[in-house]
């Protein structure tokens, strides 16, 4: 049998134990594993609108927010969903290295600035229909999360930054922690859904299914999945993970990964978690609103 150091094993059960702390942290902080929201609408179901991560940041276009904000406000949804990342914050990165070439000239203020002006061009078109309060859902994702963190690893920062910097629920939004699923109609939206202790997200509609045994919607992940099953009592389920809003590239992706589809969905007939859901790319969305009289 081969010789095993004491204090090596004692390091790896450390690691492992400070992984599972911070895994159940991150996956599972709440009293409720779901909160459920009760939503009035049409006999047949509500409708639904998705906005999935958008990744705001200075110095990238952000027209196409005023165009989902146009198109919102044409069809009305009873809910509209932002499932997280709506900022990138890429001033508090921990993939650079402090003083690298990549933070050169990012500031956190800079940051906010640029999720302020996104948001106003979102939300302005929605605020234009004095007849239509949608209710506002916002799934905070793990970019929003970079402020938590920062502040959790320098505790100097407490009081100075915090989430409220994103003014979201000023902007009208019902905002649930990271990782807090919310169910409405009997779908769960979350910026994406924990798995196995150390609480990677699962990264396919039909593991979500698999695993959640309800219908369900999920970002985080570039393009767009989308999977079918039914439950025992026959009613359909439907698991979508799309969280690519925005025209910028990534950076750290290749052209070929950068080429994924890009929109947002509308969810119709929405009633005990089943659903027909309609793509609406950004293509489509800037084709009907950029130079459109009728869009004004």
């Amino acid at each position: 049998m081969p010789y095993r150091d004491p204090q090596d094993e004692s390091r790896r059960s450390k690691r492992y134990r400070d992984a599972r702390k911070e895994a159940l942290g991150l996956a599972a902080p709440f009293a409720k594993p779901m909160v459920s929201l009760n939503v009035k609408g049409q006999a047949h179901g509500l409708r639904i609108a998705i906005i999935p991560d958008t990744q705001v940041r200075p110095d990238v276009h952000l027209e196409h927010l005023q165009w989902c904000g146009k198109y919102l406000a044409k069809k009305r949804p009873d809910v509209i969903v932002q499932i997280g990342d709506f900022c990138d914050m890429s001033s508090l990165s921990t993939h650079d290295d402090k003083g690298s070439l990549k933070l050169e000239g990012k500031r956190y203020k800079t940051d906010i600035d640029s999720v302020d002006r996104g948001m106003h061009l979102l939300v302005n078109e929605i605020a234009k229909i004095p007849d239509w309060k949608p209710l506002m859902i916002l799934t905070l994702g793990n970019h929003e999360d970079r402020i938590t963190r920062t502040v959790n690893a320098d505790k100097k920062l407490e009081g100075l930054i915090s989430i409220a910097d994103l003014k979201y629920e000023e902007y009208g939004w019902r905002v649930y922690p990271f990782l807090q699923p919310v169910t409405v109609g009997g779908v769960a939206f979350c910026h994406y859904f924990p798995s196995g202790i150390m609480g990677h997200p699962i990264t396919s509609a039909k593991a979500i299914l698999t695993k959640l045994h309800m219908s369900a919607y999920a970002g985080h992940q570039q393009g767009r999945d989308i999977a079918y099953a039914k439950r025992a009592d026959g009613q359909d389920m439907t698991a979508i993970i799309s969280g690519s809003f925005y025209q910028h590239d990534e950076p750290y992706m290749n052209p070929f990964t950068n080429n994924h589809w890009r929109g947002m969905y509308l969810l119709h007939e929405v009633k005990d978690g089943s659903y027909d859901e309609m793509a609406v790319s950004i293509n489509y969305l800037k084709r009907r609103f950029t130079h459109d009289k009728r869009s004004t």
